[in-house]
């Protein structure tokens, strides 16, 4: 059985708090409750140091344990500074100090969502008289080398990690138990319509409904696009669209059918590829492998065809979602039982500002269907 563990802002929560408690009683907390209100459980947080730094300032420490998920922050300290403040306005504010990410399209704003701020300020309200004010900053000293190694950059967020998520526990995604849940839901699913749409994740499903895209025959796979193909294809579902951010889903290009990045990666070289069979000058087939993410490599396909009046993107990316349906056809085929299957398969890929890259021919097709 899969152990679920807790969101990032839980441990942010349970250090401001021990940082408060110190700033009031000159002691360090070996572990903290944080009231996780969503769900309505208390979750009892190791911490693992505490120190004050003035009259005024205290700083703790704890790290994060998402339970059994592949998840990259799992140990990764988080600090929480907490300072007495006598400014007018709110009791508690909270500021995102190194390492959480800033918010592209938000003028730089902390990227710290409405779970994260509900959930800190809660807690740490009920621990104030009144009149008292705190500033709370928190700090991920490995935020900004982590976020390399997601698509946050790709949606926006710079410079580190989010905390957000709407609960605090950690589902953990890229287990067992969590694909037998994605498979109920797709046998619920399949057995009213015929065809389908998967999306990795949040993002997918909710351009999906911004198009007019049914939401009941939206599909989350999470990274489990392999499986839910072949139990789609199983359950007799005739019609796949998938809907996904193309740093993810040209992973299926490559034969990539767990995109996890724990487990494999290889988008720089299923672009390089497709750019170099499509006869891209050499210079260019070199920036695109070794742009740092998918998105990096769009813009400078996106800049040659601005200066050189080309069509690039359209070319590499046509041919990227014309080899995801042909895999993902041949997937279905050799892991299907019956040896034979009926199953079709279209993709959309969008870019980091949900704009729509490119329809393949079936997924054209499907959308018009669908919408």
């Amino acid at each position: 059985m899969s152990l679920s563990g807790y969101t990032l802002p839980v441990f942010a929560c349970a250090a401001a708090v021990a940082a408060l408690h110190w700033l009031r009683h000159g002691q360090p907390l070996s572990v903290t409750s944080v009231d996780l209100i969503e769900p309505d459980v208390i979750a009892e947080i190791p911490i693992e140091q505490v120190a004050g730094l003035s009259e005024n300032s205290a700083l703790a420490i704890t790290r994060s344990a998402p339970g059994d998920n592949l998840d990259l922050t799992k140990n990764t300290p988080i600090w929480a500074l907490v300072q007495w403040d006598h400014r007018d306005g709110e009791s508690v504010v909270i500021k995102g100090g190194e390492g959480i990410g800033k918010q592209f399209n938000g003028e730089g704003k902390a990227a710290i969502y409405g779970y994260a701020q509900r959930l800190l300020t809660e807690n740490l309200q009920r621990l104030l008289t009144l009149g008292e004010k705190i500033t709370v900053t928190i700090i991920l000293p490995e935020g900004r080398s982590l976020a390399l190694r997601t698509s946050n950059a790709a949606f926006g967020v710079v410079e580190g990690l989010s905390l957000l998520g709407t609960t605090g526990i950690s589902q953990p995604l890229s287990t067992p138990d969590q694909l037998t849940a994605f498979r109920a839901e797709l046998q619920d699913k399949a057995s009213r319509f015929e065809n389908l749409v998967f999306c990795i994740g949040e993002n997918g499903l909710d351009l999906a409904r911004k198009l007019g895209i049914n939401s009941e025959q939206l599909v989350k796979t999470a990274n489990w696009i392999g499986p839910m193909l072949v139990e789609a294809d199983l359950l007799g579902v005739k019609e796949i669209l998938l809907f996904g951010y193309h740093g993810k889903l040209m992973k299926l290009a490559g034969g990539i059918f767990h995109t996890h990045h724990h487990l494999a990666d290889g988008r720089r070289e299923i672009l390089a590829a497709h750019c170099a069979i499509l006869g891209l000058q050499s210079p260019d087939i070199e920036t695109v492998f070794h742009s740092p993410t998918a998105e990096a490599a769009l813009k400078h396909l996106r800049s040659l065809d601005q200066n050189t009046g080309s069509n690039w993107v359209n070319q590499v990316y046509s041919a990227i979602a014309e080899t995801i349906d042909t895999r993902c056809q041949e997937y279905i085929h050799s892991h299907s039982d019956r040896g034979i299957n009926t199953t079709v398969c279209g993709s959309v890929l969008f870019d980091r500002d949900r704009q729509i890259i490119v329809k393949s021919k079936t997924g054209c097709m499907l959308v018009g269907k669908l919408c």
